[in-house]
């Protein structure tokens, strides 16, 4: 249970990083009171330019990667086929750093651009499936929030199904713990988007085009 503390602390800790923030401050602004009020890069992207959307989304995707390696350096010699466990914990960290630093009054992003970063840090195979699900939903309907929620469901199916597959060397305890954990995730990320859903079941939810229309 420490090792899991640890984690989560280790997470939260580079998960208060908050690019958004940091650039928009660096351009005079506090990105959290423009746009969508969200300090990720879709806000950035929308708010201050591609460069900031692309800059936001690297350095969100890093904070995670980084936090997922200091836990599997801390604890790869005494933890052994459980460690991914630990490693998904330390993402989940990352990704409640991001949503909610105490620095900012708990007003942080979505989340979504730190998933990413787990995704990359802990199976390539989850990030490839997650990349599908998100740019076919994004390019069909320009919908930034649909593909995101529709990623994040394929993320904790796949990864239900690679664990009962026997993919990752873990016990059964261990992966039940890890379903949740991302069950979890998925919910958290479905309620920092539930004024999209809601905007995405009355048809007005903001579209974005990465070229200007004609």
């Amino acid at each position: 249970m420490l090792a899991r503390v640890i984690c989560l602390a280790i997470g939260y800790v580079c998960g208060l990083f908050q690019t958004a923030y940091i650039y928009g401050k660096k351009n005079g602004i506090d990105i959290r009171e423009h746009g969508s009020g969200n300090a990720g890069s879709t806000n950035a992207l929308r708010t201050l330019g591609k460069k900031a959307g692309a800059l936001t989304l690297l350095g969100d995707c890093l904070k995670c990667v980084v936090a997922i390696l200091i836990a599997k350096l801390l604890f790869a010699s005494h933890q052994g086929n459980d460690l991914l466990l630990l490693e998904l914990y330390a993402g989940a960290g990352c990704v409640l750093g991001h949503n909610f630093p105490f620095y900012l009054k708990f007003k942080g992003g979505k989340g979504i651009a730190a998933s990413v970063g787990l995704l990359l840090a802990f199976d390539w195979r989850l990030f490839l499936i997650c990349a599908v699900l998100f740019f076919g939903a994004f390019f069909l309907t320009h919908y930034v929030s649909l593909g995101s929620l529709l990623a994040y469901f394929g993320f904790v199916v796949a990864l239900i199904i690679f664990g009962q597959m026997g993919t990752y060397d873990c016990t059964q305890p261990a992966l039940y713990e890890m379903y949740g954990v991302a069950v979890v995730l998925m919910l958290l990320a479905y309620w920092r988007h539930r004024q999209n859903i809601v905007r995405l079941i009355h048809g007005n939810e903001n579209k974005i085009f990465l070229r200007k229309k004609r």
